[in-house]
């Protein structure tokens, strides 16, 4: 799960981190009268979406005037903001961060992310905040000090002076703010179970403060039961209505932008029927893990989901009977395609327990379904119909 800058801000404050004077806005009349009550000469105007990559997209404006603010909140807002991390349609502003700006003397990068090879938390910094830390990966990797932190010890003392002495700091105040700074950053990451907190820049000023300037922020979805304000955030944020409605039904959605639905058993299994269709030809739909249950209501809201995408032109369902019979899947595949009258075609594949029984059940029911025996058959069948 992330969530927009203006959100993690919110939550750097709750921890005292600092950031700068700020306000999300929906409209450019707000964003006006912000600048205007703030007094200050030079403001960023910032596009809230939860891609990375925004002001290569333009998203991120610095204007000297509250009607500069004002101008720049207007050309934002109601846009699709196109970045290295979004589609090529982009993704839709609704809302606008305005930002009074600081004078800054230099410009740092840090994150704490959870590293997937080791299970641990790692924590890097840089002098070279404010660029892409994939191209300093790259080209100037000394410049990255990594260092991987303890599950039980978790992050100490002589880590923060690690990584402060890294990044050039000399006087006594500096080092000691930086280290209660990534100290301040480690509890939140815990106590939120994030999988990244990442600053990029963090910023030293002219008076020597450290600031937040930026706030990128992901968390464990899965831990999202134990955290009512996160829980909250996701509730809130634009998310596709799809998404959002599979969730609340036990369903694993993800929406895509090919035209063959994908209704399928297991994570591992949906990521192999996607993978087929693009080989023969075709673009996915949507991954769509149903998972080992798949009884009337679940498989007709999985329909229903599908079916709100018009770019859908074929379904192909692919299901691995263990547990549950595969007679029961068909049953409940007859069931909720005559509840709500699916019109594109529906290509289904399943093996295991029962399964020729429930051929028969699906052939017997007179609806549009074409049963297949191979997934290769059944990847093919999709594209050809789908294609007309």
């Amino acid at each position: 799960m992330d969530i927009k800058e203006y959100q993690a801000k919110r939550l750097f404050k709750k921890y005292s981190i600092f950031t700068l004077e700020s306000q999300v806005v929906q409209t450019a009349e707000d964003a006006f009268d912000f600048a205007e009550k703030s007094k200050g000469n030079v403001f960023a105007v910032k596009a809230q979406i939860l891609a990375g990559g925004r002001g290569k997209g333009g998203g991120i404006k610095i204007v000297k005037s509250s009607q500069e603010v004002k101008k720049s909140t207007q050309d934002l807002l109601g846009s699709y903001l196109v970045t290295p991390q979004t589609s090529k349609k982009g993704e839709f502003v609704s809302q606008v961060l305005i930002e009074k700006a600081c004078d800054i003397k230099k410009e740092y990068y840090l994150a704490f992310l959870l590293d997937p090879l080791s299970s641990r938390v790692v924590v890097m910094s840089s002098s070279e905040g404010g660029m892409d830390i994939e191209e300093v990966s790259e080209k100037t990797p000394e410049k990255i000090l990594k260092i991987p932190i303890h599950s039980f010890l978790g992050f100490q003392d002589w880590m923060a002076w690690e990584l402060a002495s890294f990044l050039g700091l000399k006087k006594r105040e500096e080092v000691q703010e930086f280290m209660n700074l990534s100290k301040k950053i480690y509890k939140l990451f815990i106590e939120k179970d994030a999988n990244l907190i990442e600053i990029n820049p963090l910023v030293k000023t002219k008076q020597d403060e450290f600031i937040a300037l930026d706030a990128k922020m992901s968390f464990d979805e899965n831990a999202l039961y134990r955290q009512a304000e996160l829980q909250k955030i996701y509730n809130e944020q634009e998310k596709n209505e799809s998404e959002f409605i599979a969730r609340e039904h036990g369903l694993s959605f993800i929406s895509l932008d090919g035209e063959i639905a994908c209704m399928v058993n297991g994570a591992g299994l949906a990521m192999a029927t996607m993978d087929i269709i693009k080989l023969y030809g075709g673009e996915p739909a949507n991954f769509l893990d149903v998972g080992g249950g798949a009884e009337v209501l679940k498989v007709t809201k999985a329909f229903e989901i599908i079916l709100k995408s018009k770019k859908v032109k074929s379904i192909l369902v692919n299901i691995f009977g263990g547990i549950m019979k595969c007679d029961v899947i068909a049953t409940a595949l007859i069931k909720a395609s005559q509840e709500i009258k699916i019109k594109v075609p529906i290509i289904v594949r399943l093996e295991g327990t029962r399964s020729q029984e429930a051929i028969e059940l699906l052939k017997k029911s007179n609806l549009n379904f074409t049963t297949v025996d191979s997934l290769d058959t059944a990847a093919q069948k999709s594209v050809e119909l789908a294609r007309g």
